[in-house]
Formats: structure tokens, sequence, C-alpha cells
């Protein structure tokens, strides 16, 4: 679950009261984690580009202050691209170009669509390159990290341009689940973007008693 870091005190909160009391923190790589008296233990994640804190206190600060974010979101031939300053989006594109859907054609008109759709894409992707760079390359010095979504595979297309180098270098794990980019797409993926990716396992069930009764 992703969990906004204004929410995160009361979410741990929650925790804790359902699963027997306050529980103990161990700092993790990844940020922390939550081991609760029943049992059921909580990752929390640190946000892309929040450093990673392991105590519980200073966790949260980090995931709570402010930091900039460059956004990347690709499918097919739509991109949205976007500059955040904190919870704001300060400057944003968006572009869509036609990509041929695939066909259910056999024989040669469906290499030839096959073909027309690959070159299609290609185009798109060079020009979302373009786009990118002209846009996100300014602020590359001043981003905590670059947050991607959509199309892996578009992604890892457009990002391949050797001239987003910097960006590449900036780029989180994280790839956010968004439908075809557009300008409302691209804030909404702000929050998303700056959420805790929490991992929460429930205790193990108990073990049944009869089965360590002698035969």
């Amino acid at each position: 679950m992703d969990v906004a870091p204004d929410r995160l005190p009361r979410w741990i909160d929650g925790f804790a009261a359902r699963h027997g009391g306050a529980p103990r923190v161990v700092g993790q790589a990844y940020g922390v984690l939550l081991l609760a008296p029943d049992g059921a233990t909580a990752e929390l994640h640190a946000p892309p580009g929040a450093p990673v804190v392991n105590d519980l206190p200073g966790f949260i600060a980090a995931a709570r202050a402010p930091r900039r974010l460059g956004l990347l979101l690709a499918r097919k031939g739509a991109v949205a691209v976007g500059v955040a300053d904190g919870d704001r989006l300060v400057e944003s594109k968006v572009d869509t170009r036609y990509v041929q859907a695939r066909t259910a054609a056999g024989g040669w008109s469906q290499q030839r669509f096959a073909r027309r759709r690959e070159n299609q894409a290609r185009a798109a992707a060079g020009r979302a390159a373009d786009l990118v760079a002209r846009l996100l390359l300014p602020y590359a010095a001043s981003l905590a990290a670059l947050v991607c979504g959509g199309d892996r595979r578009t992604v890892d297309s457009i990002l391949a341009d050797r001239r987003l180098a910097p960006l590449a270098a900036l780029r989180s794990d994280r790839l956010l689940d968004v439908p075809e980019p557009r300008h409302a797409v691209l804030v909404g993926a702000i929050a998303a973007a700056r959420a805790v990716r929490i991992l929460v396992r429930d205790p193990a069930p108990a073990a049944s008693a009869d089965r360590f009764l002698p035969t």
C-alpha cells in the first residue's frame, strides 16, 4: 500500500493498535521495519528522493520534507513530463502522437503493420526524448529523483537517449501505474511519487497444539 507522508503517524498508530502495542523499530537499507508484539511486520520504504533514515521520527520527517522530483509518464505515443516542488507541479508538458495499434491480420499485412508500428513508436520515443531533454535537463542538478510511470519498455526507450544520461542516473526504482498520460494524470502522479510504500505481513497462524502431541 502507499501512504501519504502526512498520514504516516496516524497509520503507525493504527498498526500498533491492531497488533498489540507499540512496534519495535529496526533500521533497514530501504527505511525501517516495524516488528509488532503479535508478530506482524511492516516494511516502510523511503519515497523516491528522500534520504533513508533508520529511526522512526527521522524517517517520518525525511518523508514529509519537500523535495524536487522529475516526472516522466509514458505509454506508446503519449508522454507527460513535469517537475514537482513538494506537492506542486511547477513545470509540465504533455504530448500525444499516434502509434498504430496491433492488428490481428496475418501474413504480409501483419508484418507491414508491425514495421509501421515499430517505426511510429521509435519516432514517438525520439520526440519524447527531445521533450524530456528540453524540460528536465535544465533541472537535473536540483532533482532529488526522477520518478517514471506507465509502460516500462516505452520509458526505457526514451531514457536510452544518451543526452538523458544525467536524468537516467536519478531514476527511481519505483514505476507508477498510470493510465494514458494527461495533465491530470501528471498532477495525480505527484502524490504517488511522494508516498511511503508499505508492505505488511500478518503474523503466522499459531501451529495446532495436537501436532505436538505424542503418538
